[in-house]
């Protein structure tokens, strides 16, 4: 003898993703050390030390995203102008990555930054990038962004998929009377 309704499996509660669940630790976790490095740094070389670093990263960031910017700015335009589309990738979206990572305080996202403007690890990172993006679609389940490319298209009554055809259902039979519209 049951006293509850029963619970359906979809107003039972998910679990949430290993990202969700360790992010916050990670960022926590960074934060930690950033301060931590930060001070042993000033321990050793002095605050203005630390300060002028600082300081260094903020500029140096902003001149590598100024740069990539116009770099990609330029590559856009030049294809609009040839009538093309614009070239994948180039590097432009890590370049970015990396001054953003120098413009935040900090030793090690300056780290990374800087290694994110080598083009070895650009290259590298590209490709993790694109193999992971691949991987989670081809994982994707139904009402998700994998089958996004799925639902955007539009089916005939016959099963053929015709991009940019617009199928109105709402047309009356024919001898079928449409209600009258109102206000």
């Amino acid at each position: 003898m049951t006293t509850g309704a029963p619970t359906s499996p979809h107003t039972a509660r998910r679990r949430r993703s290993r990202l969700r669940r360790y992010l916050p630790l990670g960022l926590a976790a960074w934060l930690v050390l950033e301060i931590w490095l930060l001070t042993l740094v000033a321990g050793a070389a002095g605050g203005l030390t630390v300060f002028l670093l600082l300081v260094a990263g903020l500029v140096a960031g902003s001149v590598v995203i100024k740069r990539a910017g116009r770099r990609a700015f330029r590559s856009l335009n030049e294809a609009v102008q040839r009538g093309g589309s614009p070239a994948r990738g180039g590097g432009n979206g890590l370049m970015m990555l990396g001054g953003l990572l120098l413009m935040i305080p900090g030793l090690v996202s300056d780290a990374a930054g800087l290694l994110l403007l080598l083009p070895p690890v650009q290259k590298a990172a590209s490709r993790f990038a694109e193999n992971a993006l691949e991987r989670s679609l081809r994982k994707a389940v139904p009402g998700s962004l994998g089958d996004a490319f799925q639902q955007v298209r539009i089916h005939r009554p016959d099963g053929k998929v015709v991009q940019g055809e617009v199928l109105r259902e709402d047309r009356p039979e024919p001898g079928e009377q449409r209600p009258p519209l109102t206000r």
